[in-house]
């Protein structure tokens, strides 16, 4: 299967050129940062004649966020041409997307994530041609799928996560996968520069689950 960018990726970079949307005011970077990574946010043509995304559950052992659903991806290395390289090599690494296959749209604005002290860059990419996802470094990964955007778009499947720590925050179910923090912002921020967020709850909350819960208070340890 191959199908072009479809055109609401043009509209997330006309958006991205112009004002810069509240997430990526409200999280940009300080002047200084020690730590820089960079994830790839992979859409290619479904089977239903959508699109998809590839999502990724982190291994439960990794001290950072072990077990969170996120993006293929990791920290700039100095070998790494820039964040773009180190997107593609680190979704290479981990689950298997063959560089050359991926049609690079954008390097959006970076995120700070205050916890971890990291400026994340997202890489906005398309696959025209999808080839296999699988788990290649289960030290890093310990599940891929591609999620079919209807249903990351259904708003049933849409809501606020309450975590203990007083944290609120967007969440998705969808694809067996309960996605939260920083990949749910990043996805809805997508969603709504590309025009195709629906109406959804934010007053439904929903918790985290036992096990996301139980590793995160295991690392905090």
């Amino acid at each position: 299967m191959s199908a072009p960018r479809p055109t609401w990726m043009e509209r997330v970079l006309e958006s991205i050129e112009g004002d810069r949307p509240e997430a990526f005011t409200t999280f940009a970077p300080p002047d200084e940062v020690d730590r820089r990574s960079a994830v790839l946010m992979l859409f290619g043509p479904s089977d239903d004649g959508g699109a998809d995304v590839v999502l990724t559950a982190r291994s439960r052992m990794l001290r950072a966020h072990p077990g969170q659903v996120s993006f293929p991806g990791g920290r700039v290395d100095p070998t790494d041409a820039g964040p773009v390289e180190a997107a593609l090599r680190e979704a290479h690494e981990e689950v298997g997307v063959v560089p050359e296959s991926v049609d690079v749209v954008s390097a959006m604005p970076e995120l700070f994530l205050t916890p971890s002290g990291n400026a994340v860059t997202p890489v906005l990419g398309w696959w025209p041609s999808p080839g296999p996802v699988s788990v290649v470094d289960p030290a890093e990964v310990e599940r891929v799928e591609r999620v079919p955007l209807s249903e990351l778009l259904d708003p049933a499947r849409r809501f606020t996560v309450a975590h203990p720590s007083g944290y609120r925050g967007p969440g998705f179910e969808a694809g067996g996968l309960f996605v939260w923090g920083f990949t749910a912002l990043l996805l809805g921020a997508v969603f709504d520069l590309a025009g195709l967020g629906e109406p959804w709850d934010p007053k439904v909350e929903r918790p985290i689950p036992e096990h996301v819960l139980s590793d995160w208070m295991r690392n905090r340890g």
